[in-house]
């Protein structure tokens, strides 16, 4: 039973790089879900069955990584599954071309997610010293 008066816990904000480095790792867990089977439909490995085994172990490792992007090192450890999930087009050469394209959105995600964190740092740095900031100034506004 739960007390009603009792606050519930306060979650932890996350930052935008944070959550849009998590969101890139779970769509590359769900691509590595349909490139596994198609390397197992392909029989690319022998026995077939592996590349159900290796893909599912791969996806485990995004949705682990995924959960880590909060540390530095999660996020270092996110941009080596890049270069692993490029290397499965060894397997299936399809792949190079759809880790190349995760690459780029990994990277995009990285560099703009830190420049709205830092503009959003500013905006609360500015709010919480009660100067106007460039957003709130309404001098932007008259003709």
């Amino acid at each position: 039973m739960t007390d009603a008066r009792r606050p519930g816990r306060v979650r932890r904000e996350r930052s935008l790089t944070e959550t849009l480095l998590s969101i890139t790792l779970g769509l590359e867990a769900a691509m590595m879900f349909f490139a596994s089977l198609v390397v197992f439909g392909l029989d690319r490995l022998d026995p077939d069955w592996l590349a159900l085994v290796y893909g599912a172990m791969f996806i485990v490792v995004l949705v682990i990584a995924a959960a880590l992007q909060r540390y530095t090192w999660g996020v270092w450890f996110g941009a080596v599954l890049q270069l692993a999930i490029i290397a499965t087009g060894l397997l299936e050469p399809m792949m190079f071309l759809v880790g190349a394209a995760f690459l780029a959105l990994w990277v995009y995600c990285f560099v703009r997610g830190r420049q709205i964190d830092r503009q959003k740092a500013a905006w609360l740095a500015a709010q919480a010293s009660g100067t106007p900031s460039p957003a709130t100034s309404p001098e932007g506004d008259t003709p």
